[in-house]
């Protein structure tokens, strides 16, 4: 069985170039956005049609959105409001992409040299890294690295 190299990154807290070399540097063929919305004018060079057009010319790396491995927009308001905790919030999150059965949605060979999009500056706290350990929990063979 092969491995599947799966790669995370957040673009916050990182320059353009820093945020680019480091896909471009672990050899990223495809960026699965896993934002809820990817089109936020805080967003900066991460909105959607900007990141395609960068991705491409900078990276000769594909852009794919996937929205049913985003939080609902409830469960991320009540998790940034504090009305929730960290592990609530994994309970909600980890409930909601087994009731969406995320592991259909994609195939192990897609997610090899690909790299999950969000916000987040690093994956200790970030959806990313729970889509991540689902999938690999799911799928077996994938090795994550974060970005």
């Amino acid at each position: 069985m092969i491995t599947i190299n799966l790669y995370t990154i957040g673009f916050t807290k990182k320059s353009a170039k820093t945020f680019f070399s480091k896909l471009r540097n672990a050899g990223v063929t495809k960026l699965i956005d896993i934002r809820l919305n990817n089109v936020s004018q805080l967003a900066g060079f991460a909105k959607r049609d900007d990141l395609t057009f960068f991705l491409k010319e900078l990276c000769n790396c594909d852009y794919k959105h996937i929205p049913d491995f985003a939080p609902t927009k409830e469960i991320l308001d009540s998790y940034k409001k504090k009305q929730i905790d960290w592990n609530e919030y994994v309970r909600r999150f980890v409930n909601l992409i087994k009731e969406r059965k995320i592991e259909t949605k994609i195939t192990s060979e897609e997610l090899n040299n690909a790299c999950f999009l969000c916000s987040e500056p690093t994956s200790e706290q970030c959806h990313r890294r729970l889509v991540s350990e689902y999938l690999k929990d799911h799928f077996g063979n994938i090795d994550i690295k974060h970005l």
